[in-house]
């Protein structure tokens, strides 16, 4: 087994997860002329970035996709990698606020993005670990039961395969189970890396390290600058989870994180399948072979980004896997992070308020590689002149005034509270002493509020703790060594430097020697 702390492939978190054991891929790096103009400038290589760009470089489009640190850096690399036609936003509550035909538009959506992984990893022969599974969701107690059976029903009638089970796949007492038939699984980031050389192959360019400060549009075309220089496209698509800036879409959706354990047991009492409890939040189960050695993979305690400790996130999942299973060890501990949409179906299409022909695919919920792949086909078609059935339904400019509107009020004030409450809450101290090494705090230093960390040696680094997005004040993120911003998923690292999410500038360096 490789050293979990010595990563291949890195990510935005100082966590490791399996997945980032891999060798890289060899990618191209050159710097683009600027008189080049492309059809497509692709910003963000993760899933929906590379399958946007492959499936338009097959069509015969001039695509470049810029990265900001390296492909699979943010939730591609992060994720447990299940594959459903089953959705975070269950099919009683798609019927309830889209109606009956939206429903079986969305069962549809997942069996023709499903498809279309399945398609390319038989076309490009892409060894990603790739294993059809059949898939549990169990309830433990009779408000869950009633929930289940109307996900049984809603599911069936959208068009769904489930049928009741007399078993749920894992060691944990049930009411009722259900039975969801053919789902899957693999392994994130080897996938990625077989787009990436089919991409690659078929003429793309990827830059890695390229980060986008700001876009404008001129003259039909848009000018995208990075540091050291300015990339033009006809067409750009945002595959970065949320687009920078501020616009409609940052209200409509929530960032939340999600905590994952790599664990080895005593026995050999790996899940077989997917399994899913209905807790809120819920625990999520599969099993995944790495270097030879099976591990259960167990995830669950997602909490609103910047909001809750991480560490006690991950202790809870640890007590709530030896509650019911025999533990040899941990060896891995990893989060992601994710987007709630309000209504409880993703955004993809068009940019509310962008200029023309830009392009966004976000509040994917726990679902990103379904529906990220999902994103690549429909914005992929949008640019093409192709119809899709689904461009309607998933279109970012929707308006359901009903369908999301208490969670749209929820998250939203919670936002509101965050731009005056943590400018008031914060405990002043009255040295950097009392700070403990390998922590982080914001802290008051001369009537100037600071985000100071320090590390074992004992060095203080002191940033500016009000995001570059919005205006929130950050949070110290101890189990990821990051800054996070509550308000709306802004994460920087202990330098400041934007590590995800909607910011484009660094948390400001302050120099208190």
């Amino acid at each position: 087994m490789k050293n979990p702390l010595s990563p291949v492939i890195p990510r935005d978190t100082s966590s490791v997860s399996p997945w980032q054991l891999v060798s890289a891929n060899a990618q191209t790096a050159d710097h683009t002329a600027n008189d080049t103009i492309y059809d497509t400038l692709v910003i963000g290589a993760g899933i929906t970035g590379l399958t946007t760009a492959l499936l338009l470089q097959n069509a015969g489009h001039k695509c470049l996709i810029a990265e900001a640190h390296a492909p699979g850096f943010g939730t591609t690399g992060g994720t447990s990698a299940h594959l459903n036609t089953f959705f975070d936003a269950t099919y009683p509550e798609i019927e309830k606020d889209f109606g009956e035909k939206a429903s079986k538009l969305v069962a549809a959506s997942g069996k023709e993005a499903f498809r279309q992984i399945t398609d390319l990893i038989e076309k490009y022969r892409i060894d990603c670990d790739f294993d059809y599974k059949d898939a549990f969701l169990f309830s433990e107690n009779e408000k869950e039961t009633k929930e289940l059976t109307a996900i049984l029903e809603a599911s069936r009638k959208a068009g769904i395969t489930v049928v009741e089970e007399r078993e749920n796949g894992v060691p944990i007492p049930f009411q009722l189970s259900l039975l969801f038939k053919d789902q899957g699984q693999f392994h994130p980031l080897k996938y990625l890396q077989g787009l990436i050389k089919e991409f690659i192959k078929a003429g793309g360019e990827i830059q890695p390290d390229t980060f986008i400060r700001e876009t404008s549009f001129e003259n039909d075309i848009h000018l995208a600058k990075t540091d050291r220089q300015t990339i033009r496209a006809k067409n750009l698509v945002y595959a970065t989870h949320i687009p920078p800036g501020i616009n409609l879409l940052h209200f409509r959706c929530a960032p939340y994180r999600s905590y994952v354990l790599g664990i080895k047991l005593k026995d050999e009492n790996y899940p077989d399948k997917l399994v899913y409890d209905m807790q809120e939040p819920y625990h999520y189960f599969r099993s995944h072979v790495i270097d030879g050695q099976p591990y259960l993979i167990l995830g669950g305690a997602d909490h609103k980004t910047g909001h809750e400790d991480p560490a006690l996130a991950f202790e809870d999942l640890e007590a709530y896997a030896r509650k019911y299973y025999a533990v040899s060890s941990v060896d891995f501990k990893w989060s992601s992070q994710y987007y709630v949409p309000a209504d409880g179906l993703p955004y993809i299409g068009l940019l509310p308020g962008g200029d023309d022909r830009m392009y966004v695919a976000t509040g994917f919920n726990g679902n990103g590689m379904i529906f990220g792949t999902l994103s690549g086909k429909i914005i992929s078609d949008l640019i093409l002149g192709v119809e899709n059935q689904y461009a309607e339904l998933f279109k970012p400019s929707r308006i359901k005034p009903m369908a999301g509107f208490s969670e749209f009020v929820k998250e939203n004030a919670d936002v509101a509270y965050h731009f005056v409450a943590d400018r008031l809450s914060a405990e002043a101290m009255d040295s950097f002493k009392q700070l403990k090494t390998g922590t982080g705090e914001v802290i008051y230093h001369d009537d100037q509020k600071l985000a100071v960390y320090k590390d074992e040696e004992g060095e203080i680094t002191a940033l500016i703790p009000v995001c570059t997005h919005a205006g929130c004040i950050v949070n110290f993120n101890a189990a990821e060594k990051s800054w996070d911003c509550p308000c709306h998923g802004g994460r920087f690292n202990l330098q400041g430097k934007v590590l995800t999410g909607p910011p484009r500038k660094d948390l400001e360096q302050i120099n208190i020697s």
